[in-house]
């Protein structure tokens, strides 16, 4: 199981890594909502990599069978790997190589709230929020835990469905 677990998740987490690194240079040009856009499609793509690992494991090492449990089991270590290798890959990217990503973030949320009509007392709102949410991105713990939640739970439903659609007995 070690090595398809470690397979598949290095596979994931380099792909997620790959695409976060690739997109920080074009912040500036396209914008968060783009690179948004990118990186959440980047997590889906890379919880894709859960079912061919799960699926990988059931045929190599279980001889064509696999409990649900088992899949699951499969599937929630190759998404913690990959979670790990996308919370690596942002401490580097917010850290190092864009140490004024918070800021251009929390200018970012206030310019949504204007673009969007907010009152002036939600644009205050919201400008707190941001320095919150920056204050919390600054300390590399809770960075690390923010991010990590972020493809989490989307690697969580993948390994259910991966374990629910290739269980055999």
């Amino acid at each position: 199981m070690k090595k398809t677990v470690l397979t598949f998740g290095m596979i994931s987490g380099a792909l997620s890594a790959a695409m976060m690194l690739a997109t920080v240079p074009l912040l500036d040009s396209i914008g968060f909502e783009k690179t948004d856009v990118i990186g959440y499609t980047t997590i889906v793509l890379s919880a894709l990599l859960v079912f061919f690992g799960v699926r990988s494991y059931r045929e190599n090492a279980g001889a064509g069978r696999i409990t649900f449990g088992r899949g699951f089991a499969v599937g929630l270590l190759i998404t913690l790997i990959s979670c790990l290798c996308s919370v690596v890959a942002f401490q580097v990217v917010y850290f190092r190589v864009t140490p004024q990503f918070g800021e251009k973030f929390a200018a970012c949320m206030v310019e949504r709230a204007r673009a969007a009509g907010a009152s002036p007392q939600k644009i205050d709102e919201t400008a707190k929020q941001a320095q919150t949410l920056k204050q919390l991105y600054d300390n590399p713990l809770t960075n690390a835990a923010l991010t990590f939640v972020q493809p989490f739970p989307i690697g969580l439903v993948a390994s259910a469905i991966s374990a629910a659609i290739l269980r055999k007995r």
